[in-house]
């Protein structure tokens, strides 16, 4: 695909998102969640027009629909990530309530004082926070595995981390800030091997590159819908069945019961326990069309679009005096997100000026703490691609970065 191809290409796909015809905007800041097509707009609008009833509850006819819709949702995730079952898909809130969920209910059934929990250095604070509680409840020890400058996990940080006290292992599959991929398959298939446990994080991934919780051997994965052109307030926890069934509930209430009494409770089977009170039916729903739309668009579509998108901007952002990207220094490495300080001027203020310019970017520690202290940094500026992003646009990012510098007095 030529130049002109690939922006004919972008204009077209723009078409499908209404905030594009609407905002004049350059957004840049995909990691933190993605714009909606029209499509998912409408599918939730059309369950609250059609099938709006509580699911789960009602024997009357529009009650039955709503539940069909939702559990038809259940079906379309599990098919999208290659689950064995839609009782192993866990509607949740979002990627952070998933972590929560498997953080909690596994350390009740597999931790005990001394037994040892590894996370990276790269997680995000909800693949960190939850384990850290874990431990402080269990009396569990939490290690880390740390990764080069480059942000690469090498085999033998991996190995060394782990021990015959290690029971769960939780990674992410792509870093929130370097945009390195983690080999979560070669992980899992090592932690099993000695009957641990692995926990991905995949908010970073499910919504760019194809995920196969079976192929990748994973027992547990999360992520949001708001990050893959879904609605906010939707997300999933898939968890391998036999796991699930050992794990006592994480919320109790309406609805994840099979019966009740003055002094116990029988829990209802996978997934209704860990799906406690009223649920976000219309979210799951989007969700679903969400997941429609990019298997209408296609992984090689939204894949060549976003390498040749970071290849592009990295080269662009380098040649910019003074910008200095974080992580490695190979553009195929950093899958759509490129972290970068500007000499001389705060990642803060880098993102407001870019801002008056209607330019969207992220600034700060990118919910990472742990890792931007390892790399000997307090903070950073994000920008994050989608396949609906265009070469245009980052030209004016990158044309607005040159005249921060030279408004600093730091010439080219």
């Amino acid at each position: 695909m030529n130049k002109e191809q690939f922006r004919q290409q972008g204009i077209e796909i723009r078409k499908d998102f209404p905030l594009f015809n609407s905002a004049d905007v350059v957004y840049l800041d995909n990691a933190a969640t993605s714009q909606k097509p029209e499509c998912v707009i409408q599918a939730e609008r059309d369950f609250y027009e059609k099938s709006n009833a509580n699911p789960l509850r009602g024997l009357y006819a529009l009650a039955e629909k709503a539940t069909k819709e939702y559990e038809d949702a259940r079906k379309t995730v599990a098919d999208f990530i290659g689950a064995a079952d839609s009782s192993e898909i866990i509607f949740t809130r979002n990627a952070t309530e998933g972590l929560n969920l498997a953080a909690y209910c596994l350390s009740q059934i597999m931790l005990k004082e001394d037994d040892e929990i590894v996370v990276s250095i790269m997680e995000h604070h909800s693949n960190l926070l939850p384990w850290q509680q874990a431990a402080r409840r269990t009396g569990a020890v939490l290690k880390f595995i740390e990764c080069s400058k480059d942000g690469v996990i090498t085999d033998e940080a991996f190995e060394n981390a782990i021990t015959d006290k290690t029971k769960i292992v939780a990674m992410t599959q792509i870093s929130n800030v370097l945009g390195s991929k983690n080999d979560i398959k070669k992980y899992a298939s090592y932690c099993h091997d000695r009957g641990i446990v692995f926990v991905a994080d995949g908010a970073q991934s499910v919504p760019h590159i194809p995920v196969n919780v079976q192929e990748l051997g994973v027992d547990f994965l999360s992520f949001s819908g708001h990050k893959m052109f879904a609605p906010m307030g939707i997300g999933v926890l898939y968890g391998r069945k036999s796991l699930l069934e050992q794990m006592p509930p994480f919320l109790y209430g309406g609805e994840m019961i099979e019966s009740v009494t003055r002094e116990s409770a029988v829990y209802a089977e996978i997934p209704h326990k860990f799906e406690a009170g009223t649920v976000n039916a219309s979210g799951a729903v989007a969700l679903a069309e969400a997941i429609r739309y990019i298997n209408k668009t296609g992984f090689d579509v939204i894949q060549e679009r976003e390498d040749y998108l970071t290849k592009y901007a990295f080269e662009k952002m380098t040649a910019v005096n003074g910008v200095h990207i974080i992580g490695s220094p190979d553009a195929s490495s950093h899958h759509g997100i490129l972290s970068f300080t500007l000499d001389g001027v705060h990642p803060h203020d880098v993102a407001s000026i870019l801002d008056a310019d209607n330019i969207g970017v992220r600034a700060g520690h990118h919910c990472a703490q742990p890792l931007l202290a390892y790399l000997g940094i307090s903070s950073s500026t994000r920008v994050s691609l989608a396949f609906y992003n265009t070469c245009e646009e980052i030209d004016t990012f990158v044309d607005s970065l040159s005249q921060i510098r030279r408004q600093m007095g730091y010439g080219e």
